[in-house]
C-alpha cells in the first residue's frame, strides 16, 4: 500500500512518516508484545496521505494565506484563523487511493476480529507530536467507537482538519515549530472495550515531584477520554520500582463514565456512575501490579533505546469483555525528564493567609495574582493576563491563555488531566479538583496559589509573600557526621526525596494518625464503646474497609511506605505513637478512653502506653501497619523507635508485645532504636544499650526534663534552653555512654535545627547523626563540612 501501514511494520525510527504516536504503536507491537506487553492491532494512514490530500486540492498556498493573517496575541484573530483552516482542509475530498487502501485495511482488521465491521478508534498522530522536549497532548482530534467504512472515513477527514485546532495552531507557534512542515498521520486500532471496564493513564515517575522510583497509575470507569479531559477525578494508585509493590492507593471520586451510545446518535456517551462502584476501586492489587510492570518494561525499553533514561507517560485500557490490560498509548514524559537534576529549586511561602479552597497539588510552584473565572473556553478573551485562571476545567481549547496565567485552579480533573498536564510544561501552580473553587473564588479577588505543601495544593486568600531557592546539588560538600531529615508529612516525601540527605532520622507516626486516619485506634477496635453520633461518623470515614481497624492499618502503612520508599534504601527511623493523653482525647472517639491527668507530659505516653492494657489493642493496629510495610511492602529500610521509655523492664515489655505481633527484634534485619529523652536514658546507657541497636536523642524532652522546666509554659520559657551547661553535659555523656556500649546515637530533636551552636557541640561529641528540619538541610551540610575540616575528620 501506498498510504497505509499496519502498526507490526513500524517502529521508532518512522516517525518522520506515522508521528510519534504510531510509531510508538508499531514499537511496541514488534518489540514489547513478546514481553506481555498488550497493545491493540491496527494500521496508520502514513504522512504521505496528509501530502496527498494538500496537494491533491492545491491547498498550501491557501493555508498559507490564512496563517499569514494570525495574530497569536488576539483570541479572536487565533479562532478565525483555525476555522477558516479547518473549513479548507474538510471541504478537500480523500484522495481516492487513500480511500481505497483504507477501507481495504479497515476490512482486514475487521476480519482479524472476526467480524465484518469493528469498532475502532481513530486518533491523529503529528510528525512533531509525542517527543521528549514536547507532548503535543491533545492538541488534535480523537474519535471513539468509529463503525464501518463510511464512518471511518468521515473521521479521518475531521482528524485531518484537526491539525489546525486554535490549540495545536497556538501550541505550535509557542515552541517554534513550522506549520507547514508539521505532517498528520492517523491511526487506526482496535477499539477496548473499557466502556464496560476502566482505563486510565500511568506515569513512571511522580508527576509532582519527578520522583523516579514509583509508577503512578491513575483508573476511572469507562472509556479513558473522560480523565485527559478532567471531567472526572480518578482513582490513584503508587508502586515502588524497587520492589515492585503498591504502597499507597486513593480513591477517586470517578463521577461520570464514558460508554458506547448503543443505538444513539452519537459513537459515546456520559453516564452516572452509581454510588456503590464509586465507592469502590476501579483496579485490584494485582492488576495494578500488572500495569506497573508493563510500564516498567516499556520504560526500560524507551531508555535503552534513546540512550537515556525516559520516563514515560501512558494510557491504558481494560476490555471488560475479556478482562484482558491494554496498553493503548505511550509517549515519552516531557517535564522532569528535560530538568536539570543536578539543582534542587524549593518554594516557601514567607506568610500564610486562610485557606479558601484545596485540591490536587500539581508541581511545586506557587503563584500570586487576582482571580479570572471563567465558565467556558467562550470566555477566553476576558481573561486577564498574569491573573489566577479558575473554571471547572480545561481542555486543550483553552491552551492560547494558559501560558499567560499566574496560576491554575479547576474544580474537577485529578494530576493526569489537560490542566495538570500543561501547567507542568509550563511550570506554573495548579490545584485540579477542588470541588468548589469556581464558586468560593472571585475574579478581581487577590489569591496566592501553593503546591509547595505536598500533595495537598492551597489557594489562600491575599497575595502572600514567597521565596525560591536555587541549589546546586553536586557541589554540596559531604561530611562524616551523617545528616538526617526529621519527616512527618507523607505527602511531602517524594518532593524531600531530593535533598542531600543520609536517611530519616525521624518520622513521626504522629502526623499521620492525625491528619490521614484522625480517629483513635481503640474506637476503631470498639467502636461500641463511644456515642451514636461518633459511631456514625467512624462508620462513614471507614466505608469501603473489611472493618474499621483495617482502615488505621491501611492509613498509617501507607503513609509510613511513602516515607520509607522516598528514601530507600537510606535508613528510615520510624518513630511509635508518640501522642499525649489529651492529645489522643482530641481524636475522634477518644474522648471515652482517656483519662484526663494533670500533666500529660510525664504522664501516660511512649512505651509506658503500648503494653498497657487500655491500650495494647490500639498497640497490635500499630504494629500491624509495621509489619505490612516491611514484610509486604519489603521496605526493609524501616527502623522502629521506641519513645518515652522510663525504664529498662519497660523496654522489654514493649519488645515481647512487639515480637508477639511478628516484628522481632534481629529478624529480617529488624533494628529497634530508643529515644534517649529522659535523664534515666542517659545515667543507664549502658542498660539500655543491651536491649537496643541504637539512640536517638530528644532535646525536647531532654531539656524539660533535666531543667525541670515545663517546655509548653510560656511563664518559664526563658529558662527552656538546650544550650545550659547542664543540658549539653547531659547531651555528652548520652553521646560517651552509647559510643561505649558499642552503640549509634543521633539527634532528632529541634536544638541542632535552631542552634548553630549546638549543632557544633554535638560533632565535637562525636555524635553519628544530626537529624534536621528540611529548610536547614542545606546550610547545615556546608557549616558541618567546615566546622569538620577544622576538626581534621573530612571523611576520606
Amino acid at each position: 500500500m501506498q498510504y497505509v501501514r499496519r502498526f507490526d511494520s513500524l517502529t521508532l525510527d518512522d516517525v518522520p512518516l506515522v508521528g510519534g504516536k504510531n510509531a510508538s504503536f508499531g514499537e511496541m507491537i514488534r518489540e514489547l508484545r513478546p514481553l506481555g506487553v498488550q497493545v491493540p492491532d491496527g494500521f496508520a494512514v502514513t504522512a504521505d496521505g496528509w501530502h496527498a490530500l494538500l496537494d491533491g486540492a492545491g491547498l498550501r498556498s491557501k493555508l498559507h494565506e490564512i496563517l499569514a493573517e494570525l495574530d497569536l496575541s488576539d483570541v479572536d484573530s487565533l479562532r478565525s484563523c483555525g476555522a477558516a483552516a479547518r473549513k479548507l482542509i474538510r471541504s478537500a475530498p480523500l484522495p481516492g487511493k487513500l480511500v481505497e487502501e483504507l477501507v481495504q485495511a479497515y476490512r482486514a482488521l475487521s476480519a482479524q476480529s472476526g467480524e465484518d465491521a469493528t469498532d475502532v478508534a481513530v486518533r491523529s498522530s503529528a510528525t512533531a507530536e509525542d517527543l521528549p522536549t514536547a507532548s503535543f497532548a491533545g492538541q488534535q482530534e480523537t474519535y471513539l467507537n468509529v463503525h464501518g467504512s463510511e464512518a471511518l472515513l468521515e473521521a479521518c477527514s475531521r482528524c485531518f482538519a484537526s491539525l489546525y485546532t486554535d490549540r495545536a495552531i497556538s501550541y505550535r507557534a509557542e515552541r517554534g515549530f513550522e506549520h507547514e512542515k508539521v505532517a498528520l498521520s492517523i491511526g487506526v486500532q482496535k477499539m477496548v472495550r473499557s466502556d464496560l471496564a476502566g482505563s486510565g493513564v500511568m506515569f513512571t515517575l511522580d508527576t509532582e515531584s519527578g520522583f523516579d522510583k514509583v509508577v503512578l497509575v491513575t483508573a476511572i470507569y469507562g472509556l479513558g477520554e473522560n480523565i485527559v479531559q478532567g471531567l472526572t477525578n480518578p482513582d490513584e494508585y503508587v508502586v515502588f520500582k524497587p520492589t515492585m509493590t503498591e504502597i499507597s492507593r486513593r480513591l477517586g471520586s470517578k463521577e461520570l463514565a464514558m460508554v458506547y451510545d448503543e443505538g444513539g446518535g452519537r459513537a459515546t456517551r456520559n453516564v452516572a456512575v452509581p454510588d456503590a462502584l464509586q465507592r469502590q476501586f476501579v483496579l485490584s492489587k494485582d492488576e495494578v501490579q500488572e500495569l506497573a510492570r508493563q510500564a516498567l518494561a516499556i520504560e526500560e525499553h524507551y531508555s535503552k533505546r534513546a540512550g537515556e533514561w525516559r520516563p514515560m507517560d501512558i494510557e491504558w485500557a481494560k476490555d471488560g469483555a475479556t478482562q484482558q490490560l491494554y496498553i493503548v498509548q505511550a509517549r515519552p514524559e516531557t517535564t522532569h525528564s528535560r530538568a536539570d537534576r543536578a539543582k534542587l529549586v524549593t518554594y516557601r511561602l514567607k506568610e500564610r493567609g486562610p485557606v479558601l479552597v484545596r485540591g490536587r497539588a500539581v508541581g511545586g510552584q506557587i503563584g500570586v495574582g487576582p482571580v479570572s473565572r471563567l465558565d467556558s473556553a467562550a470566555d477566553l478573551h476576558r481573561f486577564v493576563p498574569g491573573s489566577v485562571l479558575v473554571t471547572a476545567m480545561t481542555d486543550p481549547d483553552w491552551e492560547p491563555v494558559l501560558k499567560q496565567a499566574a496560576a491554575i485552579v479547576t474544580d474537577r480533573g485529578g494530576r493526569t488531566c489537560h490542566a495538570a498536564i500543561v501547567s507542568r510544561e509550563l511550570g506554573i501552580p495548579c490545584v485540579v479538583g477542588t470541588g468548589d473553587g469556581t464558586h468560593v473564588l472571585q475574579s478581581g479577588q487577590h489569591v496566592t496559589v501553593s503546591c509547595a505543601e505536598g500533595e495537598t495544593g492551597l489557594v489562600m486568600d491575599g497575595a502572600l509573600a514567597f521565596e525560591r531557592e536555587e541549589i546546586s546539588v553536586a557541589e554540596l560538600p559531604t561530611t562524616r557526621t551523617q545528616i538526617y531529615l526529621n519527616a512527618a508529612n507523607p505527602d511531602q516525601a517524594f518532593h524531600l526525596a531530593s535533598l542531600p540527605v543520609d536517611g530519616v532520622g525521624l518520622a513521626r507516626e504522629e502526623f499521620i494518625v492525625t491528619n490521614h486516619i484522625g480517629i483513635h485506634p481503640m474506637a476503631l477496635v470498639h467502636p461500641d464503646r463511644t456515642d451514636a453520633a461518633t459511631r456514625a461518623e467512624i462508620e462513614r470515614r471507614t466505608r469501603g474497609y473489611p472493618k474499621p481497624t483495617e482502615f488505621f492499618v491501611d492509613r498509617l502503612a501507607e503513609g509510613i511506605a511513602r516515607i520509607a520508599a522516598a528514601f530507600y534504601p537510606k535508613p528510615v527511623i520510624v518513630r511509635l505513637s508518640d501522642f499525649k493523653s489529651n492529645e489522643y482525647a482530641g481524636l475522634l472517639g477518644g474522648s471515652a478512653f482517656e483519662r484526663p491527668e494533670e500533666n500529660p507530659m510525664i504522664g501516660f505516653r511512649g512505651a509506658s502506653r503500648y503494653a498497657h492494657t487500655a491500650y495494647a489493642e490500639g498497640f497490635a493496629l500499630e504494629c500491624q501497619a509495621l509489619l505490612r510495610v516491611r514484610k509486604d511492602m519489603r521496605l526493609d529500610n524501616v527502623i522502629i523507635m521506641i519513645p518515652f521509655c522510663r525504664t529498662v523492664e519497660e523496654a522489654q515489655r514493649v519488645q515481647e508485645a512487639m515480637a508477639s505481633h511478628g516484628l522481632k527484634r534481629g529478624e529480617q534485619g529488624l533494628q529497634i532504636y530508643v529515644m534517649c529523652e529522659i535523664p534515666a536514658n542517659v545515667l543507664l546507657v549502658d542498660e539500655f544499650a543491651q536491649h537496643f541497636d541504637g539512640f536517638s536523642i530528644g532535646s525536647n524532652d531532654l531539656t524539660q526534663l533535666v531543667l525541670g522546666v515545663d517546655r509548653d509554659s510560656e511563664m518559664l520559657a526563658s529558662l527552656f534552653d538546650e544550650r545550659n551547661p547542664a543540658v549539653l553535659k547531659a547531651l555528652g555523656m548520652a553521646i560517651a555512654g552509647a559510643h561505649s556500649a558499642g552503640c549509634k546515637i543521633g539527634i532528632c530533636g529541634q536544638a541542632p535545627s535552631d542552634h548553630a551552636e549546638v549543632a557544633e557541640f554535638l560533632v565535637r561529641r562525636g555524635i553519628d547523626s544530626l537529624s534536621l528540619s528540611a529548610d536547614v538541610v542545606i546550610e547545615s551540610r556546608i557549616r558541618l563540612a567546615q566546622l569538620e575540616a577544622t576538626l581534621g575528620r573530612n571523611p576520606a
